[in-house]
């Protein structure tokens, strides 16, 4: 039941999107062809998954925070937001590795064919190159090296991560292997 709605939900979504980008490029007698709309819905979608993943992670964040400092847990504020964190990315990257699997990246013929929890390994090790490594290094840059208000550089690193973490998802978290034939 809750599968059909999802799915409704997806295409329903898909087909405003599409409408609204082909209205936009009017102006310029254009209009998007299948694949360049199926590419850009692929995007869209992750784009939409991200949005959910941000907020969940944010709300489990709270949760962990308020839970931690009405029943007096982990005392110091640095090792209580690091439980924080860490609980919020392994629950936001499974959110996220089930809506991606099941909704996104799913143009393989062989997409049901995965391996799920090698995929799932994959997608904590994307998340983590992105949401960790790439997000160190854009502070490390844009914030210490050059001086931009940290406010401003978490609009960059979304502007730098999620293409990224999409091509890193598609080509290769989600990426079906191929078995060789004997």
């Amino acid at each position: 039941m809750l599968e059909k709605i999802g799915g409704k939900i997806w295409n329903l979504l898909s087909r405003f999107i599409i409408f609204m980008v082909n209205l936009l490029l009017t102006p310029f007698h254009k209009k998007l062809t299948d694949e360049q709309a199926e590419a850009f819905l692929q995007f869209c979608k992750f784009a939409i998954v991200g949005v959910t993943n941000t907020l969940l992670s944010y709300g489990i964040n709270i949760i962990v925070l308020l839970t931690c400092n009405a029943n007096g847990i982990l005392q110091k504020n640095d090792i209580k937001t690091y439980v924080a964190d860490t609980i919020a990315f392994i629950l936001s990257v499974i959110w996220s590795f089930y809506w991606n699997n099941r909704y996104v990246f799913t143009e393989d013929a062989d997409a049901k064919k995965r391996v799920w929890w090698k995929t799932l390994l994959k997608t904590y090790a994307a998340y983590s190159v992105t949401g960790i490594g790439l997000s160190f290094l854009i502070n490390r840059v844009f914030v210490t090296m050059l001086g931009i208000n940290e406010y401003l550089v978490l609009i960059i690193k979304l502007v730098v991560s999620v293409p990224v973490n999409f091509l890193i998802n598609k080509f290769w978290a989600f990426k079906q292997e191929k078995k060789e034939e004997s």
